[in-house]
This record gives structure tokens, C-alpha cells and sequence, in this order.
């Protein structure tokens, strides 16, 4: 009864419902920012950054600085697109186990449970066959929901912040990497007087000097976003992969230990 009336009720429908929806469009934002990263990289390699301080070509290597993280970039493009096609799976799954037929499915294994029970019957395995319908009813109904709600659980004690922050250090790795690009992009030349002549010289020369420190102290940090794309490519599998997986083998596990029970046999 319990069983039916969480089914026709939504209680546990509604916070698996958010949980999955947040969960999406965390990946979706997360994959939007690893391309919107890859993209950038992809086009400070293939431009060549020079300053020119009075006639004085300088070569400024950014390709050289991003390849450690290149490689890793694409390929953590790639985990987040398959970690928002699980979570979107999720969704699916999740109105699917709330469809009006599985709900009606559980009704009628109960009240065949309730029946089966309750009444006298020549048949001493019917009441063992109408519990195991039952229990295989609402493990159906309820498995997607439990693992959704029991996965967000853990995501939000262990993984919450840390995915935040890792999110946030990559994105400002983006706005670098375009700050320095344009701030190293060789301007045009233009007739000016012998004044403003110098005056370009100047800047370019302070500017050459600001390029070169930005991507000295850039090169340190290559290696934090690498630490920060691999922390997040675990959080994403974690998520979306081996915590779920995890938690229906443990569904599956209970569900096989009251059939057995209800059969009055042990495994």
C-alpha cells in the first residue's frame, strides 16, 4: 500500500526529477566551457604572435605553452559530451519509471500481494509468486528515481565544490589565453609623425615585456589546468557512470535478497 501510493503520489518522483535536471545542466555548462577552452586554444596555436618594438621582431610561442594541455582538452570535451548523453538518459529513464503504466503495474502487484496474503488458498506458492511480482514491480518503478536522488546525495557532500572550483580555474584559463593573444597581436602600421613613432615604440616595447611576463607566469598554470580537467573528467564518471552502476548493483543485490526470501530459499 506504501508502495502504491509513493508511485501514484510522485514524492520520490519530484527531487530525482530536480536532482537530474541540475545534474544536466552542470555537464552542459561544463561542456560549454571545455569547448568554448578548446576552441581558444585551437586558435592561439595556429596564430603567430609577434611584437615588433622598433623594428625588432619579437616571437612570442602560446602554441608551444598550451600543447601540454591541448590533447587533454579535446579529450575532456569529448567525456563531457558522453556525461551529458548519460545524464540526459537519465531524464528519459526518469519518465519512463513515472509513466501511468508502471504506476497501475505496481497498483495490481499489490493488490495481487494483498490477495494472495490475506486469503486462504490451496496454492502455498502464491503468496511467494504475488511478492516476488511485487518486488519486481517496484524495483522498476523506484530503482531510477533512488539511484538519481542517492547519486546527487554524493555529489553534493564530496564532489560539489571541487567540481565548482575546477570550473571556474578552466574558464579563467580561457579569458588568459584571449588577454594575452590580443594583448600580444601585432597592430597595424600606419603613417604618424616621428612623435607618435616613437610613442609605438614604446608601447610595443612595454607591451613585448607584459606578453612575455603574462606567458611566464602562464606556463606555471599549465600545468594547474591540467589538474583541473582531470579532476573534473573523475567527477563527470563518477557521476554519471560508476556511482550510478554502483547503486543499481546494490539495488539489484537487496532486490535478489527479499525474492529470496520471499521464496524461502537463499542463494
Amino acid at each position: 500500500m506504501i508502495a502504491a501510493a509513493l508511485a501514484f503520489g510522485g514524492v520520490i518522483d519530484s527531487p530525482s526529477e530536480r536532482y537530474a535536471d541540475a545534474a544536466l545542466k552542470r555537464a552542459l555548462v561544463t561542456f560549454a566551457v571545455a569547448r568554448t577552452l578548446n576552441g581558444v586554444i585551437s586558435v592561439a596555436q595556429g596564430t603567430e604572435v609577434a611584437v615588433e618594438p622598433g623594428g625588432v621582431g619579437v616571437t612570442f610561442t602560446l602554441g608551444q605553452v598550451l600543447d601540454p594541455i591541448n590533447d587533454l582538452v579535446e579529450r575532456f570535451s569529448g567525456v563531457m559530451l558522453v556525461a551529458a548523453s548519460s545524464l540526459g538518459l537519465q531524464n528519459v529513464l526518469l519518465g519512463m519509471s513515472g509513466w501511468w503504466g508502471i504506476n497501475l503495474l505496481v497498483l495490481v502487484s499489490c493488490a495481487y500481494a494483498l490477495f494472495a496474503i490475506w486469503t486462504p488458498a490451496t496454492d502455498t506458492r502464491r503468496a511467494e509468486r504475488a511478492e516476488r511480482i511485487l518486488l519486481v514491480s517496484v524495483f522498476v518503478r523506484f530503482a531510477v528515481p533512488l539511484v538519481v536522488i542517492a547519486t546527487n546525495l554524493v555529489f553534493d557532500t564530496f564532489l560539489a565544490a571541487q567540481q565548482d572550483a575546477a570550473t571556474v580555474a578552466l574558464d579563467t584559463t580561457r579569458v588568459e589565453i584571449q588577454e594575452i593573444s590580443d594583448a600580444a597581436a601585432p597592430r597595424p602600421q600606419q603613417d604618424a609623425s616621428l612623435a607618435d613613432r616613437l610613442g609605438a615604440i614604446i608601447d610595443d616595447s612595454v607591451s613585448a615585456m607584459n606578453v612575455r611576463e603574462r606567458l611566464d607566469r602562464f606556463g606555471d598554470r599549465v600545468s594547474d589546468t591540467s589538474e583541473h580537467v582531470v579532476m573534473l573528467i573523475v567527477i563527470f564518471v563518477l557521476e554519471t557512470i560508476l556511482l550510478p552502476i554502483g547503486f543499481v548493483w546494490l539495488l539489484a543485490q537487496v532486490l535478489k535478497l527479499l525474492v529470496s526470501r520471499a521464496t524461502g530459499r537463499s542463494d
